[in-house]
């Protein structure tokens, strides 16, 4: 692997750790019990704490989620599960970086 490539592969990893603690934060929980299958409602997260997980994302990584609080299955952004967030945190940092 490239210094490059390995560097790419740290930053995502961080990216994922920071979205996972995140979440957990909302969650009341330890990021070790936030897995990346989990829904926000496994992990209790109502529609407030969503919207307090979508804007600590959008501090933490200085992007804009198109995220719906009002109707959130008509956003732009998957919040499925804790692995489509991450996804789309990534796709968005990798859109403002080009």
């Amino acid at each position: 692997m490239t210094d490059a490539a390995a560097a790419a592969a740290d930053e995502q990893d961080a990216v994922t750790a920071e979205v996972i603690r995140i979440v957990a934060d909302q969650a009341v929980l330890e990021p070790a019990e936030v897995k990346l299958s989990s829904t926000p409602e496994d992990l209790g997260i109502d529609s407030l704490g969503l919207v307090e997980a979508v804007f600590a994302i959008e501090e933490a990584f200085d992007i804009s989620i198109p995220f719906n609080a009002n109707d959130p299955a008509q956003s732009e952004f998957e919040i499925e599960n804790v692995a489509a967030i991450v996804a789309g945190v990534k796709r968005l940092i990798a859109e403002q970086k080009s």
